[in-house]
């Protein structure tokens, strides 16, 4: 017999699904170090910045997104036709919810909360498949109910910072199902080795969501884009408004997906990780916090009881770092840290010290 799959019923009390890591630096955020936002710091990168400035001359024409989607599409060797560009990975979720019709859905927590906020937002019922600290938020087998047409993951995950072989997310698709693959954060990973963007032979409906907001810095500018079959590409495409995606944007997703482009987000990777080793060890350091599963992204969640508290008296050591219990799944004793360079770090590991002193 099948392991009954660890879906969740509604929770007596809802997390407030609409909360972002922005929320933590601002109004009485300034001059708060921002560990909270998942942004590399120092971006976006002068060359790219002087790009989208020269784009300023063309604003007075209609975007013209043709150039911008084919090199997205050379760039995970798939065709044109399969790739819509998006105001950022955020409109993409809000058009799935839109086109799609699923009778059962499920979407895997702890994770990014967009993706739910905008399905019950269109009327869908969402059942959440809840991932153990104790299997280090790892899928399991059978956690995901075979009656679910519907699935929705992130890979590496939002909050947990856990990276899913591609083999084991591959093995969810099946006929008649869609599964959609927030890969935001997969650029953080060097390699980006068990990415699905490219794959087009699965069976049922593979949809792979991206974002040049965190490698490149573009989250004012609201860029990404969706990987999936050409009918629903379509579908989707025409439940945008005209012209979608602004011409700046346009331009940054042509460049950024450049060999060059490419080779500076690797390397920025392979320097995240070296940074995201050193947190690590830092924060192993401390008896009571823990870090479930092996983070593989800009990003570390951490448990330490009372660390609501924890939080509210690392602003006032000038550190502002994510809440965790608007994740389902999670609650008021966790905390996410964003990666940031060794000194910053070693900063915070310096507060962090003098919190759970007092």
């Amino acid at each position: 017999m099948s392991p009954t799959p660890p879906t969740s019923p509604e929770p007596e009390s809802e997390p407030d699904l609409r909360h972002h890591g922005d929320a933590e630096v601002r109004a009485d955020g300034a001059g708060l170090v921002d560990l909270a936002v998942n942004v590399r710091t120092g971006t976006p990168p002068q060359w790219l910045r002087d790009h989208l400035a020269a784009t300023l001359a063309d604003l007075a024409a209609y975007p013209d997104g043709t150039a911008a989607r084919a090199a997205v599409a050379a760039r995970h060797a798939r065709p044109a036709d399969e790739v819509l560009l998006t105001a950022g990975a955020a409109e993409a979720f809000v058009l799935l919810a839109r086109v799609l019709a699923p009778r059962h859905v499920a979407v895997v927590h702890p994770q990014f909360t967009e993706p739910e906020a905008a399905l019950r937002d269109a009327g869908h019922d969402v059942r959440r498949v809840l991932l153990s600290p104790a299997d280090g938020f790892r899928l399991t087998d059978g956690a995901v109910p075979e009656s679910a047409d519907l699935v929705v993951l992130g890979n590496p995950t939002n909050p947990t910072s856990v990276l899913h072989p591609a083999a084991v997310v591959a093995a969810l698709a099946r006929p008649g199902r869609t599964l959609v693959i927030d890969e935001a954060f997969m650029d953080t990973v060097p390699g980006e080795t068990e990415s699905l963007a490219s794959a087009r032979d699965l069976p049922g409906r593979v949809v792979v969501l991206r974002s040049l907001t965190k490698t490149w810095g573009l989250a004012g500018l609201r860029i990404g884009y969706v990987l999936g079959p050409a009918p629903l590409i379509a579908a989707l495409a025409a439940a945008q408004p005209l012209w979608p995606v602004s011409t700046p944007a346009l331009a940054a997703a042509e460049a950024c997906s450049t060999p060059a482009a490419l080779a500076e987000a690797e390397q920025a990777a392979r320097e995240l990780a070296l940074w995201r080793d050193h947190l690590l060890k830092g924060l192993a350091a401390f008896p009571d916090v823990r870090v479930h599963g092996d983070p593989a992204a800009s990003f570390v969640l951490i448990e330490l009881p009372g660390a609501d508290a924890v939080r509210a008296r690392l602003r006032e050591h000038g550190f502002a770092v994510r809440r965790g219990d608007t994740f389902p799944g999670l609650g008021p004793d966790w905390l996410r840290i964003a990666v940031r360079d060794e000194p910053t770090t070693d900063r915070l590991l310096a507060a962090l010290g003098a919190v759970l002193a007092r």
